[in-house]
């Protein structure tokens, strides 16, 4: 059988790994043990941190949101429970938006939110739980 030599494919790969391993410190960069080791730590952490990005720019919504609900006297909760009531359908990064963009927009959405009525299905279970 014939000798099978892999040392372009050794050398690829390894080249490979270095290149992602380029800009880390020390001998991250040049080691190839250490580099695959860190570039698979690195692969980990994008992989995790591409949904915690997704996360935290919800939570910068919600935190706008409610900065602009406690500037008109409302509480965030109340603000989002009274949008559902009056049957408004508008996600929380147009909300975000409009809260920072345009305030008068905002003031009129909260008025709607504030006098939002209980679908009386909610006071039907209410009664039935007594």
């Amino acid at each position: 059988m014939v000798r099978v030599r892999t040392a372009v494919a050794s050398r690829k790969r390894k080249k490979r790994v270095l290149k992602a391993a380029k800009g880390q410190f020390g001998q991250r960069s040049k080691r190839y043990q250490q580099a695959r080791r860190s570039v698979a730590k690195g692969m980990a952490y994008s992989y995790r941190d591409r949904r915690v990005k997704k996360r935290e720019i919800k939570n910068i919504w919600v935190v706008r949101i409610n900065a602009a609900c406690r500037e008109n006297d409302i509480t965030y909760s109340r603000f989002i429970n009274g949008l559902k009531n009056a049957e408004i359908e508008i996600n929380r990064k147009m909300l975000a938006e409009i809260a920072v963009d345009s305030t008068l927009a905002f003031k009129k959405l909260i008025k709607i939110a504030k006098e939002a009525k209980v679908p009386e299905v909610k006071k039907v279970k209410a009664a039935k739980k007594e």
